[in-house]
């Protein structure tokens, strides 16, 4: 294979994303992961290989022979409640691959996709200036990643991403963003618990890609640091109940309830991201990062269009 092109480390929903994105423009990808992908990626034009990322021989035999001019890091283990019982293996997975491709692609650009859980959740608004607080074990493995990365590579970049939702059938097993879940279950008629009291500002997983893709290929040096949140700061009962008329449910199906009811305790209150830097940037002009209405409306049809089983 001639050397080029971008790799994309983890497939999961951002990680796939951003890949299919990249090829669609025209762009060589290959993605990597322990386990292939659910969607093949043959079907947008990438490439899958298989790699356990925290294996730095495999990882130097891999860029070795691709010898890649991008690099996006969407690694580690991403489950809060995972990471908040097992701590040290979140930070050392997380760390030990920032570190590994820093040092393996040193003349690559280098975007690793970083959370908004490296703030505790007392501000409504975290901008890039705001001073990190991490709010579980997860913000603290991907705050160190962040700072391993940033100091070993000059042409890397962190980019906290508020959280991200999108489409995901409803035979993938375990959903692993919060519009699918909630999506699945209203349409199936089932009631929906949603935290009152923890706010986020989501972002859709085709804007993360089309932001990502943008940093990879500016021209100009760029911040460490950006910010990607989307411009509605909602609870996730308020946003629950924007997926429910969305689908054409009824709304009472969603219960708000106190966050410290939920699987989200551990998550801050406050998981909000302010772009300042990013939204300064000649390279993502003309980039729109979509509400969560308009995201809705936009996912709807693929959740209406399977049964509801």
């Amino acid at each position: 294979m001639s050397a080029g092109g971008t790799l994309v480390v983890g497939s999961g929903l951002v990680g796939t994303g951003i890949a299919r994105r990249l090829a669609s423009a025209g762009d060589r990808v290959t993605l990597v992961s322990r386990r292939p992908p659910a969607l093949p990626v043959d079907a947008y034009g990438a490439r899958w290989c298989a790699l356990d990322a925290t294996d730095a021989r495999a990882g130097r035999r891999l860029l070795g022979r691709l010898r890649p001019d991008r690099v996006v890091l969407v690694h580690g283990p991403s489950d809060v409640t995972w990471c908040e019982d097992h701590p040290d293996e979140a930070r050392a997975a997380h760390v030990g691959v920032a570190d590994s491709f820093a040092a393996l692609a040193p003349d690559a650009r280098i975007v690793m996709i970083s959370t908004d859980n490296v703030f505790d959740g007392r501000s409504a608004h975290n901008t890039e200036h705001t001073a990190v607080s991490p709010a579980n074990a997860y913000g603290r493995a991907k705050l160190a990643a962040e700072r391993a990365l940033l100091a070993a590579s000059p042409r890397a970049v962190a980019l906290r991403v508020s959280l991200v939702y999108g489409h995901e059938p409803a035979d993938a097993g375990k959903w692993l963003n919060f519009f699918a879940s909630c999506a699945h279950r209203l349409r199936r008629g089932e009631p929906v618990e949603a935290p009152d009291d923890q706010w986020t500002t989501p972002v859709l997983v085709d804007d993360v890609a089309e932001v990502t893709t943008a940093l990879l290929r500016a021209g100009e040096p760029l911040p460490p640091v950006l910010h990607l949140g989307g411009p509605d700061r909602v609870s996730r009962a308020e946003w629950a109940g924007v997926i429910a008329r969305a689908l054409r449910v009824p709304a009472d199906l969603v219960t708000p309830v106190p966050r410290a009811r939920t699987r989200y305790a551990s998550r801050p209150a406050n998981a909000c991201l302010t772009g300042e830097l990013l939204a300064a940037l000649p390279a993502v002009e003309g980039i729109t990062v979509r509400g969560v209405r308009e995201g809705a409306r936009l996912l709807a049809p693929a959740f209406t269009a399977a049964p509801a089983g």
